[in-house]
């Protein structure tokens, strides 16, 4: 896996490369601002890259536009985004355009090394991951329309675990319950939310990501 980080810090860049490497993983080029980071990329076509939202000059969006602007050069580029809090609407204009080979983890998570690089290899692997945390905010804010409502506990359970990105498998450990309960409340809450199902899970977690950044939720 060839991996490019772009990161302001240097601590963190250089903690996150020596983390990286010290699992066996490419890294190949660290940066600390977006034109650095798109020539990185430009150059050495890497797997996956790990990109600060808050880079120079301004310390606003540069991270997340440079993203964006990385994967139009080469389509397929797996992104994981860091934050040091939950930026909302980041989130959600990282993940408009699909879902796949995206995450989104609070910075935070890079010390619990296990959960942070089961993120990585998810992303890079084709899969989404987004932070509880992310996930957790998005679900919590309020709603006009009161359509969550409509939800039952444990289809809220399951629809938080399908937004981090988990297939039916791994929800279903989380949740102590069978593969086949999963399908039929995924199911329902495709229903209740006017959402067309798919087995596909980065098809599903883009559509609920809309649906929670839609405009009747802000």
């Amino acid at each position: 896996m060839r991996i490019v980080i772009a990161e302001d810090d240097p601590l963190l860049r250089e903690g996150l490369a020596a983390l990286l490497r010290a699992e066996s993983l490419d890294v190949v080029a660290t940066t600390d601002n977006p034109s650095s980071f798109l020539d990185a990329v430009d150059a050495h076509k890497p797997d996956v890259a790990i990109v600060d939202v808050r880079m120079p000059p301004t310390h606003t969006d540069e991270g997340i536009k440079a993203a964006v602007e990385a994967r139009r050069r080469q389509p397929g580029l797996a992104v994981l985004v860091l934050s040091a809090y939950v930026e909302q609407a980041f989130a959600t204009e990282l993940l408009a355009g699909g879902a796949v080979r995206l995450g989104y983890m609070l910075k935070e998570r890079v010390g619990r090394v296990e959960e942070f690089l089961r993120a990585l290899h998810r992303v890079a692997e084709g899969g989404t991951a987004v932070d509880p945390e992310v996930v957790g905010q998005l679900l919590a804010r309020p709603r006009p329309d009161d359509t969550l409502e409509r939800l039952s506990p444990r289809e809220r359970d399951v629809l938080a675990l399908m937004a981090e990105g988990l297939g039916n498998t791994a929800i279903a450990e989380r949740l102590f319950v069978t593969e086949g309960a999963v399908h039929k409340h995924i199911r329902s809450i495709f229903a209740k939310l006017d959402l067309s199902p798919d087995d596909r899970a980065d098809r599903r977690v883009t559509a609920v990501l809309r649906y929670l950044d839609s405009p009747v939720s802000r």
